[in-house]
């Protein structure tokens, strides 16, 4: 155990100790954390503490505990109902301090947990699409099946006003009764073909995850757009700000009255840090510049595409001198020369890479940031249920277009075994047809409701070779789903023919064929450790 730092814990008297105690996890170390504070207590006390000499402990106490302007004096002592009405009681104080002593950045220090439940996934890629700063998490289509009906009996997708055209809702339902359908029958082939193996130790209940999970990826992309979904998310005051604003500003109605319920909820919470998302002054100028800017590219955008397209990962653009550029970064922190000079050093790449790279044993040995210095640039098509996976990889620049139905779709290969490939693909050109009428009546951005994940959209990834290592090894582990493997596989290989010395280094991107029960060995592993936590809980 770490010895008292008595520097720290001097200087406060037994009374004020036993009042900080409730606020940090210590008093006696020069690490600790903040606990039973509001957030927007914790990011106005953190920029007090950028401007004074004072220690963080000293701050609390002096400038917001004992401050009678701050109202703090509510929140002493054990916990009761009175402490929400007196964070609320102490917003203009804690304001005022924002205002003195902070900026932008500071709202970055507080943060708010969100859950965002019962709305379409297409929303929710919207509002997964802001990267940094936001962690979300999204209800899974491999472990939870999406045919349970509502309270009123019917299947779970977005309905709306803007919506309101005679094909949409037979369309939907024909989606859902079909996937509903094939369920318990792919379920039980799957494991027909896939039965228990008590031998090796397989338990009843890692076989019947398994198997479940491979029979919900098969069917997933019979599941539309529109299908409502559940999301948490993490993020910080400045992240949320932002998100609120943009989704003000976005085309599709829905996401704009998710704005106004975020905001609202947000204002509960952390309101010093979201004041501005939908004010007139900032936010709301913001959002329409953003709804501008939109329209008037998108009326320049040219008509036109080339129809059916396969699944393709293809190259465009990459750096010539890569293995350069890293070397010089590499470099960089131990030389004393310019980092320009440094790519022309005459050092052997193969030797510098080693040094960096050439002890990885898994793939949570992070590549170093030195690869950071080269990009590419793909662009692939493939569905948009593995789109919907890859989506989640946040550093890098990406963008899609419009889900539509013109570049085709795919039926998984083991429908052959498992169900009736006929009737999948009846349900989605179905799909198809009420979609080409949607987008007649309502737009191309108002029909990708009726899109089912099984249909393909083109995307661009701008990726550093750093992400490209992560979001591959990542990616092709043999657990993943086929449809996104493939795609990070392809992406590795394009990284292989242009740059192999670099490539060679990402030693644990899976390029087999992967298992034809993905998560069977995966299930296996959680058996094991829930098998280690075999203490009883005294």
């Amino acid at each position: 155990m770490q010895a008292p730092d008595l520097e720290w814990s001097g200087g406060f008297t037994a009374a004020e100790t036993i009042l900080l105690q409730r606020y940090v996890t210590n008093m006696d170390r020069s690490v600790f954390a903040l606990r039973n504070l509001p957030e927007v207590v914790k990011g106005a006390l953190f920029s007090r503490y950028s401007r004074t000499e004072k220690s963080l402990r000293r701050v609390l106490l002096e400038e917001f505990i004992h401050d009678p302007a701050s109202g703090f004096d509510a929140m002493a002592g054990e916990p009761h109902q009175d402490d929400l009405v007196a964070a609320q009681r102490a917003e203009e104080f804690y304001e005022r301090v924002l205002v003195g002593y902070g900026d932008d950045s500071v709202a970055e220090l507080a943060g708010a947990h969100l859950a965002v439940e019962r709305v379409s996934t297409l929303a929710a890629k919207a509002l997964e699409d802001s990267r940094i700063g936001l962690s979300p998490l999204e209800k899974s289509t491999r472990y939870v099946r999406f045919d349970r009906a509502g309270p009123d009996g019917r299947f779970l997708y977005h309905r709306g006003p803007e919506l309101s055209h005679r094909v949409y809702e037979p369309a939907m339902d024909a989606l859902f009764e079909t996937y509903s359908a094939m369920v318990e029958p792919v379920t039980a082939a799957v494991r027909r073909e896939h039965p228990l193996e008590t031998e090796t130790g397989e338990t009843e209940r890692a076989w019947k995850a398994a198997t479940r999970a491979k029979a919900l990826d098969v069917l997933r992309g019979l599941l539309p757009a529109g299908t409502l979904t559940n999301l948490g998310i993490f993020g910080n005051g400045r992240a949320f700000e932002y998100l609120v604003t943009k989704m003000a500003g976005h085309e599709l109605a829905e996401c704009r009255r998710l704005a106004g319920e975020m905001h609202e909820q947000l204002s509960l919470v952390i309101p010093a840090f979201v004041r501005r998302a939908l004010d007139e002054r900032y936010g709301a100028p913001a959002a329409d510049r953003m709804a501008r800017t939109r329209e008037a590219t998108a009326l320049l955008a040219p008509e036109g595409g080339p129809g059916r397209t396969p699944v393709t990962v293809r190259l465009l653009d990459h750096d010539r001198d890569a293995e350069q550029r890293v070397v010089a970064a590499a470099l960089f922190p131990y030389a004393e020369l310019p980092l320009d000079e440094l790519a022309h050093s005459g050092v052997e790449p193969r030797l510098v890479l080693e040094a960096m790279m050439g002890e990885r044993t898994n793939r949570r040995h992070r590549a170093p940031r030195a690869l950071e210095h080269t990009t590419y640039t793909f662009e692939i098509v493939a569905n948009f249920a593995a789109y919907r996976d890859l989506h989640r990889h946040r550093m890098l620049t990406q963008d899609r277009q419009y889900l539509g139905t013109a570049l085709g779709y795919d039926v998984p290969a083991d429908l052959e075994r498992f169900g009736d490939p006929d009737r999948f693909e009846r349900a989605l050109e179905h799909a198809a047809h009420a979609h080409q009428m949607l987008e007649r009546s309502l737009g191309p951005a108002l029909a990708q409701y009726a899109v089912p994940l099984a249909y393909r959209v083109r995307w661009y990834f701008r990726a550093s070779l750093r992400e490209v290592f992560h979001l591959c090894e990542l990616r092709t582990t043999p657990q993943g789903h086929p449809d996104y493997r493939y795609v990070a596989q392809e992406m590795f290989r394009r990284v292989e023919e242009v740059h192999p010395l670099l490539a060679r280094y990402a030693r644990f991107v899976d390029l087999t064929p992967g298992d034809e029960l993905e998560r069977r060995r995966s299930e296996r592993r959680i058996d094991e450790k829930l098998g280690s936590l075999t203490s009883p809980i005294v």
